[in-house]
């Protein structure tokens, strides 16, 4: 087993962990950070499974998803205080 197989399935579970917290957070804004954190789980995942394929493209895909789930973790950080400063 490989360095590459062990960080991804550290991931995994990682993963796993954050659906289960975001699925039964107490509050919206547990949900939020554990929404963020499988998100960028996820492009973790993208990159390493690109890196093991050989793939070219990963890098692309990864640029992407990071900005996409930046601008989303802002936008939702702005939705949860209503606008507030």
């Amino acid at each position: 087993m490989t360095g590459l197989d062990i960080g991804i399935l550290l991931l995994v579970a990682a993963c796993l962990a954050a659906t289960v917290r975001m699925l039964a957070g107490p509050s919206e804004a547990d949900r939020a950070i554990a929404g963020d954190l499988l998100l960028f789980g996820v492009v973790g995942l993208i990159a390493l499974v690109g890196v093991r394929i050989g793939s070219g493209y990963t890098f692309d895909i990864v640029l992407v998803a990071s900005v996409v789930g930046f601008l989303g973790a802002l936008s939702l950080a702005r939705a949860l205080t209503r606008g507030k400063r």
